[in-house]
């Protein structure tokens, strides 16, 4: 996998915690940076935020159209066909993100990663299975991918990790019914889940920032 270059912004100088917010399918690094403004941290300190840009590549469920995809989407149905070599790229990919904070100096604990419908399944998947203990993992409108997979697959380091997960009740994209599957597994598996449901369709709405940022500072206050 080569993505684009990621795009980084600092609130302040010497960040003491980063935020990885990955975007869905079709759009860019640059259209989640206004979160980096819209999510009020400062109680945390200095937060260095990472938009990363996924890789052109044809989607199936689009007719093979060339657009921005962290793997492809082989059929409407998320969970019945996946694409488990894209998956395990963006996972790498991803994983390596986090590395390159740890090796800036942010301890893990001090690190997040989340995202918005594909980027929220890249959130859960590389989240889970990251070898050192994250502060948290955050997704918004998504779902668990390689659902089968994953209990085999999660690090001890981050089993019980928190996560903040968030959806539309009238997201038509991905159903609610995918993201309460998420909720239900990771909560069987010991994880303190903050859910969130808004009257909303694919998409993110300011009480869900609102909501997102009590959750961050919660994780992220030293």
């Amino acid at each position: 996998m080569k993505p684009l270059n990621a795009l980084e912004v600092e609130t302040g100088q010497n960040p003491t915690a980063s935020i990885i917010l990955i975007h869905g399918l079709g759009a860019s690094g640059q259209d989640l940076a206004p979160m980096a403004q819209a999510l009020d941290l400062r109680a945390i300190g200095p937060v260095r935020f990472i938009f990363p840009n996924a890789p052109i590549r044809p989607v199936s469920v689009c007719g093979g159209e060339r657009m921005p995809a962290w793997y492809d989407l082989l059929t409407a149905d998320l969970s019945l066909r996946e694409d488990e070599p894209g998956l395990r790229d963006a996972q790498a990919y991803l994983a390596g993100l986090i590395d390159q904070e740890i090796a800036r100096g942010i301890p893990s604990r001090r690190i997040v990663i989340g995202g918005f419908s594909q980027g929220c399944a890249m959130s859960l998947m590389t989240g889970l299975r990251y070898p050192f203990p994250l502060a948290g993992i955050a997704g918004l409108s998504g779902y668990l991918p390689l659902a089968g997979q994953t209990g085999q697959e999660a690090t001890e380091a981050n089993r019980t990790t928190p996560v903040f997960l968030a959806h539309g009740e009238g997201d038509t994209i991905v159903p609610l019914a995918a993201a309460r599957h998420a909720r239900d597994w990771l909560r069987a598996e010991g994880h303190d889940i903050a859910w969130h449901v808004y009257p909303m369709a694919h998409e993110i709405i300011g009480a869900e920032i609102t909501d997102l940022t009590a959750w961050l500072v919660e994780r992220l206050t030293p």
